[in-house]
């Protein structure tokens, strides 16, 4: 479970997860003091850095020379959907056939999974 906190600090959240506690805010132009990512760009952040781990556990797991992975993520709104712009880059000794392999293991990382099956949210009032 997660857990987001705000009180009257435009737009500071505090997030917690795991024991561990990070922060969402909203831009300045939009009322928010800009001292942390804005709650769309963590699901970026998390479908980068899920991309990133899976790439480096199946490369770690095949003993293939990856020396870095960097995976950038942006997103635009198009007219009845949201789309994702994924790129990876490699570097590593690895042919082209280990490199396409990676690409497909891309898709398999659980936040793009999630991302892209039917999601369906519950929302109920505790208190």
């Amino acid at each position: 479970m997660v857990t987001a906190i705000i009180g009257k600090d435009h737009y500071r959240t505090e997030l917690l997860a795991s024991g561990k506690t990070i922060f969402a805010d909203e831009p300045e132009e939009v009322g928010g003091t800009d001292l942390a990512p804005a709650p769309g760009e963590f699901l970026l952040i998390s479908l980068a850095s899920c991309t990133a781990i899976t790439l480096r556990m199946y490369a770690d797991r095949k003993k293939w020379d990856v020396t870095k992975i960097r995976v950038e993520v942006a997103s635009q709104k198009l007219e009845f959907k949201m789309q994702f712009i994924r790129e990876i880059s490699l570097e590593g000794n690895l042919d082209d056939e280990q490199r396409q392999r990676l690409l497909q293991i891309a898709n398999s990382c659980p936040v793009h999974k999630t991302l892209t099956n039917p999601i369906e949210i519950n929302t109920s009032l505790v208190s």
